[in-house]
């Protein structure tokens, strides 16, 4: 196959441009012209003194400097710094416009963006463009196997159908079992009262048939032993009435017999920000724990009981505690904001979603509130639920822990914006997930999606991946220096995928990985009643001191 490229075509020899039959030999670097050796001299006879001719092979070697403006016979070989890296000739240097500007050569600054689009071309091909194909290629699989995968859903709720048919022939054979049964025993008591009568009537037969015989007999004894029946005969026996049984058909609710037969949840989305690649960087292992978890900062709230932080970005936080406002503090302790809350009771939580908007739910109004340029709005409203702990997930969505009014129930519902999207609530066996004690649940997201709770009426650390389905449990690990019951309260994970929990009654934080296993304690900083947690993007861990109104931040990774 030929090739098309025209400095390294194979498919025919290349051929002087003046004279168009020879074999190229050199070539003009200024001109752009192919010479054989015969051409040259004619080429150059111009006089021209910018003509450069080199071997053919290291043609277009010689730079081509733009023409100056001012000065048509020079080339611009400069740039002017302080004329925004304009193009120069020497002559230009000299000019008055120019007295006392830096330049710099034009050689240099084409070498190096020369070096830059190689760079750019090795990262477009090594690393962009493949991450783009595979990117491609995985939504193509999922393209291919969505007829599959829907399919299964389609054939399994074919089958849940079957068995729902086979259910209701069922009873309805059971019910015919039980009418034929009672069937049964009306004829047996209808039976029963027709044979009694029946004997009474071949009594009445007897009794006229004796009365004949005597109306016809002149004998005297036999009339004078009669002994009227007329009485007994008299007193008719209770007359039966059976009412037919009834069959009382329920009536058909169309939405509960959706409920009851199944539930559809929607598709999730779970698409990230936008990603940028790590170009031209090694592979790099998880970090390491420190051997000792090291204090960095101690930021005085003014909260008498602090429940709650969040990261806002890479040098603020926001807290809350037990009063009618949340406060924004920089790394360095100092109060930058005050937000006073709506209803004036204080928040269940706090968070920060993508667009660095504060966002906070409030019990005693079942409502989740957005702070957007200093003002408040409403979110969502719940009825029947109220809502409580708060994270904002990879995708953007928001996630709510939330327990019913009565404190009998909770779960943990995703929205998108104002819209509900996912409910978790059950396991398979559909037994709840959660505790329905009322009690405050933190929440997390982990870096592979999995919903973590900690749920500390229950004493366990609950997570479960995307799909609802339950991954494990954590209750806590023994030690003989944690002598009270494991109660988590705040929850947060890390880059690497790790969770931490606070374990406040024993002062200290519970470090998992993300399959559940423990693997360390954090105990050390002088941590009084640790509760809210939250990691920074750089793995900083901050604490809520519950009791001092401290928030503690923490290195805790090489």
């Amino acid at each position: 196959r030929l090739t098309m490229d025209p400095f390294n075509s194979a498919q025919d020899v290349h051929r002087c441009d003046l004279c168009e039959t020879a074999i190229v030999h050199s070539y003009c670097d200024f001109c752009h012209v192919n010479l054989c050796m015969s051409c040259i001299g004619k080429h150059i006879t111009d006089g021209y003194d910018k003509h450069k001719i080199v071997p053919f092979q290291e043609r277009r070697s010689t730079l081509i400097y733009p023409k100056c403006g001012t000065h048509p016979h020079k080339t611009c070989e400069l740039q002017c710094k302080n004329c925004n890296d304009s193009f120069v000739c020497s002559s230009c240097t000299a000019s008055e416009q120019h007295m006392g500007h830096i330049f710099v050569d034009v050689s240099t600054v084409y070498k190096a963006k020369k070096d830059n689009i190689e760079k750019d071309t090795e990262e477009i091909v090594k690393t962009i463009s493949p991450t783009y194909e595979e990117i491609a290629s995985d939504l193509e699989n999922q393209l291919a196997n969505l007829d599959g995968g829907y399919e299964k859903i389609t054939t399994a709720m074919s089958k849940q159908g079957e068995q729902w048919h086979r259910e209701i022939d069922i009873v309805v054979n059971k019910m015919k079992t039980e009418i034929s049964e009672i069937k049964v025993k009306h004829r047996d008591l209808l039976q029963k009262h027709l044979d009694e009568i029946k004997q009474i009537q071949a009594l009445i037969k007897q009794t006229l048939l004796a009365i004949e015989e005597i109306k016809k007999s002149t004998e005297v004894s036999p009339t004078i032993e009669y002994s009227s029946k007329i009485r007994e005969f008299s007193k008719l026996p209770p007359k039966i009435e059976v009412s037919l049984p009834t069959f009382i058909p329920k009536p058909t609710d169309h939405e509960k017999l959706y409920s009851l037969f199944g539930q559809i949840t929607p598709f999730i989305s779970t698409a990230t920000k936008n990603k940028v690649l790590s170009l031209n960087k090694p592979n790099t292992s998880p970090r390491e724990l420190l051997d000792e978890p090291e204090l960095l900062v101690t930021i005085q709230t003014g909260y008498e009981k602090l429940c709650n932080v969040t990261c806002q970005n890479e040098d603020r936080i926001w807290a809350s505690g037990n009063m009618n406002n949340i406060k924004c503090f920089n790394f360095k302790g100092s109060l930058l904001q005050t937000i006073q809350t709506i209803s004036g009771i204080f928040p269940s939580d706090i968070t920060v979603d993508y667009d660095e908007y504060l966002l906070y739910s409030d019990w005693s109004t079942w409502t989740v509130y957005k702070v957007k340029n200093g003002k408040t709005e409403e979110l969502i409203r719940l009825q029947g639920w109220k809502p409580i702990n708060l994270c904002i997930a990879s995708n953007g969505d928001l996630l709510v822990t939330m327990f019913s009014d009565d404190g009998t129930q909770s779960k943990v519902v995703r929205y998108s914006g104002s819209t509900e999207k996912q409910t978790i609530q059950f396991d398979d066996e559909g037994k709840p997930l959660y505790s329905g004690n009322g009690k405050i649940k933190y929440i997390s997201e982990n870096r592979n999606h999995d919903i973590c709770v900690a749920d500390c009426g229950a004493g366990a650390v609950v997570v479960v991946n995307q799909d609802r389905k339950l991954r494990w449990r954590y209750t806590g690990h023994p030690s003989v220096t944690k002598n009270k019951p494991f109660k988590p309260f705040g929850i947060t994970t890390d880059s690497q995928s790790r969770i931490l929990t606070s374990d406040s009654d024993n002062h200290c934080i519970h470090f998992l990985h993300q399959n559940g296993q423990f693997l360390r304690y954090i105990d050390n900083c002088d941590l009084g009643d640790p509760f809210g947690l939250c990691v920074d993007n750089n793995d900083n861990l901050f604490v809520c001191e519950f009791n001092r109104g401290n928030v503690k931040k923490i290195k805790y990774l090489k």
